[in-house]
């Protein structure tokens, strides 16, 4: 057994814990904001900040995903990821994707959103964006990079360097994120080690907010599994233990890539009644949607990984219907430069839904 095989079970899923009321629409955490950011702007297909700074820190699909970063509303060390086209108002958050490098030696695993930022000294360590990958200077949030936007053949790509001060265990690593213009509700993360990092067991990209689309069906290649049959009479506010799947388990895309696909079991999430007191921000707005991972050049050892939760980060207001997945993550050995790709498309999964290239190929609302 390696040494990350031995270190999942203890922590794969205590990374992303710290998702509070405070962590949601509107609610910025870390140093208060004097200036009001300038709204990002579209060029073209593209959402990008506005030069003029402070800025909010926005880029992605004019009509599709796009992400954000501190200071727009939530915590520190994460991505949101923002699908307007699901009918969501402005800023609110589908999911978050943390980035949290593993140790080879010692296992231990880096939470971008829980440790302590020694650039800041406050909770949440700092990201920041450059458009020189080789450019290591810490950079105000506020004053973000534009991106860079190429073209090959008849696809524009949009692409975004992030930076991330060391973690605590000794890791540190980058994020390049990549939009494509044939692909409008998909961004990818690839990771790279910088400057004076540990060597690395692995770089997990994870989704850590399942519980806000009620995401409780698994799609895997030859059946589908519901949240409730992984973790039967599972009750309490604590996270249900981590259930992994092997990548002879899921989906696969032409090429050869592996799908990990997570959706809502319900029609319409946002017809659902909720416990008196649950927080407004918990409560889902818009379409449903399904949510996945692809990897095009996975290793035979990637595997997917699933924890949940019957009650609200941070609240005792049950998650109407019971359990559902919280983080969803692809975890292989480190590669540098391995590329991820999350996806947010409209409506029920259809067989090949996630492989499709065009914005009008969306799944059955029915």
């Amino acid at each position: 057994m390696s040494r990350l095989e031995r270190a999942l079970p203890g922590i794969a899923f205590v990374a992303s814990i710290s998702i509070a009321a405070s962590a949601f629409l509107g609610v910025p955490t870390g140093p208060a904001l004097q200036t009001p950011l300038s709204p990002p702007f579209i060029d073209g297909r593209w959402v990008q900040p506005s030069a003029s700074s402070p800025a909010e820190p926005v880029w992605g699909h004019a009509e599709g995903l796009q992400v954000g970063l501190w200071p727009t509303g939530g915590p520190r060390g994460l991505f949101r990821i923002y699908a307007p086209y699901l009918g969501h108002q402005n800023g609110r958050m589908i999911n978050y994707v943390a980035i949290e490098p593993v140790d080879l030696h010692s296992g231990s695993r880096g939470f971008s959103e829980l440790e302590w930022s020694r650039l800041d000294n406050v909770q949440g360590l700092r990201f920041w964006t450059t458009d020189d990958p080789a450019d290591e200077t810490p950079v105000d949030p506020r004053e973000p990079a534009r991106g860079t936007v190429t073209l090959d053949g008849d696809i524009e790509t949009l692409t975004v360097i992030v930076r991330i001060e060391p973690y605590e265990n000794g890791a540190h690593v980058y994020v390049e994120l990549t939009f494509r213009s044939d692909r409008p509700y998909e961004v990818g993360f690839s990771t790279y080690v910088a400057s004076g990092s540990i060597p690395l067991a692995a770089c997990i990209v994870t989704a850590t907010m399942g519980n806000y689309a009620r995401l409780r069906t698994l799609h895997l290649a030859d059946r589908t599994i519901d949240a409730a049959d992984l973790w039967p009479g599972f009750a309490g506010d604590g996270f249900a233990p981590h259930v992994t799947f092997t990548a002879d388990e899921l989906l696969r895309t032409p090429d050869g890539g592996v799908l990990f696909v997570v959706t809502p079991n319900e029609a319409d999430p946002a017809s659902a009644e909720y416990a008196a007191g649950t927080p407004r921000d918990w409560k889902y707005t818009g379409a449903s949607a399904t949510q996945y991972w692809r990897c095009e050049d996975a290793l035979p050892s990637l595997r997917g990984c699933v924890n949940g939760r019957t009650k609200y980060w941070a609240t005792t207001a049950p998650v109407p219907g019971g359990i559902s997945f919280e983080n969803v993550e692809l975890v292989e050995r480190f590669r540098n430069g391995a590329q991820y790709w999350f996806g947010v498309v409209p409506g029920r999964y259809e067989p090949g839904l996630c492989v499709r290239l065009d914005a009008s190929s969306t799944a059955s609302d029915e």
